[in-house]
């Protein structure tokens, strides 16, 4: 049974709802465009997402005015209703969403044709090899375990989903406890810096895939995220306090498909892929759990505690992209000189910094 003192809290699990949803969705782009189309095209599937968290918070608000009808409380409409819609784009998108470019994908309405399916097909075969299935095999499922780049990858997927589902969850609580706004006006100064968040992973999408890079787009992302923290935790003022959430929470929603794109970048191979895509949604979901506990009641109004978990995460992520930026530096010179054959390629795969 939750309590009515916790009434306006429940608004911010909007936000998280949002997440949720495109955290369990996102690597099917992976499967039909070559290693420096996906930047763009996680950028803009996470520029939805981004967006539609800046509208949660009012969206939320406006549901709370329901209090009352049919003898429902305010946070039960938001559940109601979300539900509801949610329930109503899954149906819709059992019907419109295309299976993989190996399984006919040319079948469905209103898509590409058979020969424009193939074209995609060759062009994902001459960038990484590796747009036919081979048949299931448990070994080679399991083999990427071994790999410590796979568990780096991971890793700093959980610090990121840690941080977003921290600022989903909180955002609006800490405006209301650490900055004194009032309930309404904390729903609804979500929005401006998730609309920043969105347009900085566009931009550093499209300037990843047209440079061929990503480490240095998640590393300006750590730095800028924990300036964000510092800003927020230890100025004085509210002004200079919602400036550092907008460089925290830009950073944060530009990271996600930043080091999706960089996993997705310097792995290859079908079941590499899925072994994979199944650590980064499984690592994803244990950081929104830890990201549920990271502001803590006892900590308001300052929230300190949190701050330097999040500080810690940034510090994690950023080790973590320099270490394997030096290692596929060191391998891709090796495999310039002929000595070795990066994942198992015809010599000519190269890891992306």
């Amino acid at each position: 049974m939750i309590g009515m003192g916790c009434v306006e809290d429940w608004t911010a699990l909007t936000g998280l709802r949002v997440l949720l949803g495109v955290f369990e969705a996102g690597f099917f782009p992976g499967t039909w465009y070559v290693r420096y189309d996906t930047g763009k095209r996680y950028g803009v599937f996470y520029l939805i997402g981004s967006l539609a968290s800046a509208l949660s918070g009012i969206l939320a608000y406006g549901l709370m005015q329901m209090n009352g009808l049919a003898g429902y409380a305010g946070w039960r409409w938001i559940f109601i209703m979300e539900g509801i819609i949610t329930v109503l784009l899954g149906i819709g998108g059992y019907f419109l969403i295309v299976p993989f470019p190996d399984q006919d994908a040319w079948k469905s309405k209103f898509f590409l044709t058979k020969q424009e399916v193939e074209f995609v097909i060759a062009t994902v075969e001459e960038d990484r090899g590796d747009s036919k299935p081979e048949p299931f095999n448990m070994v080679k499922f399991l083999r990427p375990a071994r790999s410590p780049k796979v568990w780096g990858f991971a890793m700093m997927f959980l610090c990121t989903t840690t941080m977003a589902y921290a600022i989903a969850y909180f955002l609006p609580i800490i405006l209301r406890d650490r900055m004194g706004f009032d309930i309404a006006a904390s729903q609804c100064l979500v929005a401006p810096p998730y609309a920043f968040g969105a347009l900085l992973m566009f931009a550093e999408s499209w300037f990843g895939d047209k440079y061929h890079v990503r480490g240095p787009q998640i590393l300006t992302n750590c730095v800028m995220g924990i300036t964000g923290l510092a800003i927020t935790g230890w100025t004085p003022t509210v002004g200079s306090q919602y400036f550092g959430i907008f460089l925290l929470t830009g950073a944060v929603q530009a990271n996600i498909p930043q080091v999706m794109s960089y996993q997705a970048n310097n792995i290859r191979g079908q079941w590499t892929r899925a072994f994979c895509s199944a650590t980064l949604v499984g690592f994803g979901g244990i950081g929104g759990i830890a990201g549920t506990m990271i502001f803590r009641p006892q900590d308001a109004p300052a929230y300190i505690p949190g701050l330097w978990a999040c500080i810690t995460a940034c510090l994690i992520i950023g080790t973590i992209c320099i270490s394997l930026d030096l290692y596929f530096m060191r391998q891709n010179k090796r495999a310039a000189a002929g000595e070795i054959a990066l994942e198992g390629s015809d010599g000519s795969f190269r890891y992306t910094l």
